[in-house]
């Protein structure tokens, strides 16, 4: 059975996740309040971030400054910007 939740990204009720991806109590808060949808949306802009500012997932800063992006992304409806970063021309 699905579980439905109001997803702060979207502002609708859609399909959630369905078990929490995320540690402690913002893992807590992305389980209860996001989407499965936003949070595909995030993960496509998380790769970006590790990949275009050569992130090292084993650092503890790189690692606090992807969680800041996720929460201004997820939360405060902020986008990801990269600096020099042009979007492929469709």
């Amino acid at each position: 059975m699905t579980r439905t939740v109001h997803c702060q990204y979207l502002n609708k009720d859609a399909p959630g996740l369905d078990f929490q991806l995320y540690p402690g109590e913002l893992g807590k808060k992305i389980f209860d309040g996001i989407s499965k949808e936003a949070w595909g949306l995030w993960q496509a802009k998380q790769t970006m971030l590790i990949n275009e500012k050569k992130l090292n997932m084993m650092d503890p800063e790189h690692r606090k400054l992807l969680e800041s992006e996720m929460v201004a992304f997820l939360f405060e409806g902020k986008t990801v910007e990269v600096e020099g970063y042009t979007p492929p021309k469709a």
